[in-house]
């Protein structure tokens, strides 16, 4: 379908690119399986800069699939607070389970085995194959087709399934022999950057020579990709509980349900309402009220003081806009919560309560919109 001569340009001149420019990243100096997945996991939806000091600290704490089928979910999550989307670590830790009770802790490479492996899709079961294990495999992401839309002017959505088959099927053509492992990381490494979504660097790039878009004038306009939805807006009034008597200078945490979105993080109680309760709008006497009715119902008995700050945070598909309150714990016998009180550790359905120092938060893994709220109130 693509010119011969121009796949052929294409792959040597990228390897010999790469050779010289390639970047010194910690998952790039041993080829071993397991930190190649690691690292592949964590840099989805996450910048390579952003994923170093995880990815030494996780293998530090994890240094072998074993390790990490045999750890606690809650160690696991500590040490991937601050990095998002949650569930990769959870499905990472499921995923080392299933290597460790099928495979003996040993990665397999086969396309089938490795694609069965919980949170491995077709992307980072490409890259894991063909990186690790040096086997001709595709590995496309969004960098990915950025370069081979512009290069081979492929002007159809990216978000099709469709056109990412296409391209995985032009990626296994231009796979040069026995270099499978460099030219996956190369095509990556081209679109990280010189081939980058705005602004490209065109007059480095090593295959500007034989770019259709940029003699087409169409870098700047491709990949062609439909828009994601916005994110839902949701409204949540937040509690600071303080703690009284044996719990005086300590606040109230919960651990969200074991499914879900932020499943199993810790978090401070908070309750959400409806947008014509907005918090940024919302007068303070009745949000307090609010917040006191909501939490009383769930058994937490409180009383708010006072508002602290507002706070912001953007899931994927959903946006929470949050107004924090400054609460007491109101000593008051309504519900099992007071009975157990004592041992500061309790559980009422399927939430499970702490009472915390600052010092303790380095014991759970917070959801970083929390993390930015209890850093600004133990600091004040």
């Amino acid at each position: 379908m693509y010119n011969t001569e121009l796949k052929r340009y294409f792959s040597q001149e990228l390897l010999d690119w790469y050779e010289v420019n390639k970047r010194d990243l910690p998952w790039r100096r041993h080829r071993d399986p397991y930190y190649i997945w690691v690292s592949e996991i964590m840099l989805q939806q996450t910048r390579v800069d952003t994923v170093i000091p995880y990815f030494h600290r996780f293998i530090e704490r994890f240094p072998t699939i074993q390790s990490l089928a045999d750890a606690p979910e809650d160690d696991v999550l500590k040490c991937w607070e601050g990095l998002g989307y949650y569930s990769r670590a959870r499905n990472l830790q499921a995923a080392a389970r299933q290597v460790t009770e099928l495979y003996g802790s040993v990665m397999p490479s086969g396309k089938d085995e490795v694609s069965r492996l919980k949170g491995i899709g077709p992307y980072t079961s490409g890259a894991i194959r063909s990186i690790a294990f040096n086997i001709p495999a595709a590995a496309v992401d969004g960098n990915v087709m950025r370069v081979l839309s512009r290069y081979f002017l492929i002007e159809e959505d990216i978000m099709k399934v469709k056109t990412r088959t296409k391209m995985e099927e032009l990626v296994l053509t231009l796979v040069p022999e026995g270099r499978a492992s460099d030219f996956t990381q190369a095509l990556m490494e081209l679109g990280a950057l010189i081939c980058t979504p705005k602004s490209p660097k065109c007059l480095v790039c090593p295959v500007m020579e034989h770019c259709t878009a940029r003699y087409e004038g169409k870098e700047e306009s491709l990949p062609i990709k439909t828009k994601a939805k916005p994110p839902r807006t949701e409204y949540r009034l937040t509690a600071i509980v303080e703690g009284t008597g044996v719990h005086e200078g300590k606040i109230l945490i919960r651990k969200r349900p074991s499914t879900g979105l932020l499943a199993g993080m810790w978090e401070l109680p908070h309750v959400i309402v409806p947008a014509s309760a907005n918090p940024a709008v919302m007068p303070e006497e009745p949000a307090m009220s609010h917040l006191q009715g909501a939490l009383l119902e769930e058994g937490i008995p409180v009383l708010p003081i006072g508002h602290v700050m507002d706070a912001e945070h953007t899931f994927s598909h959903i946006h929470w806009n949050m107004g924090v309150y400054r609460c007491t714990w109101q000593d008051a016998p309504i519900s099992s919560l007071q009975a157990a009180e004592s041992a500061a550790a309790y559980e009422t359905g399927i939430e499970q309560f702490r009472w915390i120092h600052v010092h303790d938060m380095e014991r759970y893994a917070f959801p970083n919109v929390f993390i930015r709220i209890l850093h600004s109130y133990f600091s004040s």
